[in-house]
């Protein structure tokens, strides 16, 4: 399913320099800078344009409403951390768990770059998720998979490669490994400190590996 919203132009074009693309993409990085630090419920639009001095009814020439901004966001987000993800799982100079662990890592050092303000979009739509139009679950769950999917491919090397046990297939411990990795990151902003997601992953990758 397409997440791209086709743009309506009833609101008024940007009073700015930019151009088309440039505008928009500027709305959906303010859009990933705010919403990933305090969720959609609680970023409103005039938040948003207010962090790129874009005027708000140039929000409404680019975006039908707010619902239809939000998931074009989260298709953003998406494709940046599956780019991230596929970048230290593809990196076949290292073991399939040594992949893991380096995104554990890349992803570790992504949240001291930004103090700890910055979770996981996907994270915090989810603890979102009663209160969202179901488009937005819908969207979460194939994005899920999709992430599960990477992680189960991973971790199906790991146990051709001998390193983790094969009592339990793949696409199960990816399941445990996202539902746990969500929690790490949402103790790693409220301590300010990568610890929970080293903890997660010191438990996760000795409960899995090969005698």
């Amino acid at each position: 399913m397409s997440t791209e919203i086709t743009p309506r132009r009833r609101g008024r074009p940007p009073k700015t320099d930019r151009n088309y693309t440039d505008t928009r993409e500027a709305l959906i990085r303010s859009g990933l800078a705010l919403l990933t630090r305090t969720g959609y419920l609680s970023t409103g639009i005039d938040a948003i344009v207010k962090h790129v001095n874009v005027p708000k009814g140039s929000f409404y020439y680019y975006f039908e409403n707010k619902e239809d901004y939000g998931r074009v966001v989260l298709a953003a987000y998406d494709s940046f951390f599956q780019h991230k993800l596929q970048k230290s799982l593809s990196d076949t100079s290292l073991s399939p768990l040594a992949r893991l662990e380096s995104f554990v890592k890349s992803a570790g050092e992504g949240m001291q770059k930004y103090d700890f303000t910055r979770g996981c979009l996907v994270g915090n739509l989810m603890q979102e998720s009663p209160g969202l139009p179901d488009t937005f679950r819908q969207q979460l769950t194939e994005i899920l998979g999709n992430w599960q999917r990477h992680v189960a491919a991973c971790l199906t090397d790991a146990i051709a490669a001998g390193e983790i046990n094969a009592d339990r297939p793949a696409d199960q411990l990816a399941i445990i490994f996202w539902s746990g990795w969500e929690g790490a990151v949402m103790r790693a902003r409220l301590f300010q400190s990568i610890e929970p997601l080293n903890e997660f992953w010191r438990y996760f990758s000795q409960s899995i590996r090969a005698a």
